[in-house]
């Protein structure tokens, strides 16, 4: 069963690639399971600053497997947490999804619960589980229309329709487009940009960020005031700014401003 979620790690990254081709890398609920101890894993594991989630053999993910489902397999709702596994989390720290080929029904609420999305040319978005009467319940319906805006998201949910790479980065879905067999390396290299700046400010932006959804704009400042400030007073900020009067990361370089 481990087989089904590989684990990798490059330096300070961790790539989890989801490895069940057989399915087009579709979920049944013993990986979900899986892969939600995977990331709980990754949160916990002080060495470890960013994720990256992929598919192997040139499919992101087909979504929930239909045919365990069918089958008799533990339905969605004797799961209690996303039955795609990790989507119901919110970490600590960022995760990346990079994109080859489809990214399609729960797949596609998969790289919506990552962070960032890196695809490929030819990858393919969309909610197809419209056809099967499988509604989105890892978090489609609300992540999709925070990220994309509610118009391109009804387009997307309504209709199931396949959304190109070159689409997809138009309107927001993607973050970065890159030629076909090459989003992992381009998500690898992005993730490393993510590890090497300030840890404790990074992800006190990126909580901030997330939990301003559910507070209205005064409580949103009161929350992000406190969050800066706790690493203000961490010695953080500080040593960022004797790195900067030392001659670091003058005329906007981020090459020589990385973190001690």
């Amino acid at each position: 069963m481990e087989d089904a979620v590989l684990i990798e790690r490059e330096g300070n990254i961790a790539i989890i690639t989801i490895n069940r081709p057989w399915a087009r890398n579709a979920i049944d609920p013993a990986t979900a399971r899986l892969l939600k101890t995977v990331f709980l894993d990754f949160d916990s594991d002080d060495g470890l600053a960013v994720a990256i989630l992929t598919g192997c053999e040139g499919t992101f993910c087909a979504g929930a497997d239909l045919k365990a489902v069918a089958g008799g397999e533990s339905t969605a709702a004797d799961i209690p947490f996303g039955p795609m596994g990790p989507s119901h989390l919110l970490l600590s720290k960022p995760v990346i999804a990079a994109v080859e080929g489809h990214a399609v029904a729960g797949g596609l609420e998969l790289a919506m619960w990552c962070d960032m999305r890196v695809a490929a040319e030819n990858a393919v978005f969309g909610v197809f589980c419209r056809r099967w009467g499988v509604p989105l319940i890892d978090g489609g319906t609300v992540r999709l229309s925070r990220a994309i805006g509610h118009s391109h998201a009804l387009d997307m949910i309504l209709t199931g329709r396949p959304v190109s790479g070159e689409e997809a980065l138009r309107f927001g879905l993607a973050n970065r487009l890159v030629e076909p067999g090459k989003a992992l390396s381009a998500a690898l290299e992005l993730a490393e940009q993510l590890a090497t700046f300030p840890q404790g400010c990074l992800r006190a932006d990126r909580w901030s960020s997330y939990q301003q959804w559910g507070k209205d704009l005064p409580s949103a400042l009161i929350s992000e005031h406190e969050g800066g400030l706790a690493v203000i007073h961490s010695g953080e900020t500080r040593a960022g700014a004797a790195r900067f009067a030392n001659g670091a990361g003058r005329h906007g370089s981020f090459e020589d401003s990385k973190r001690d």
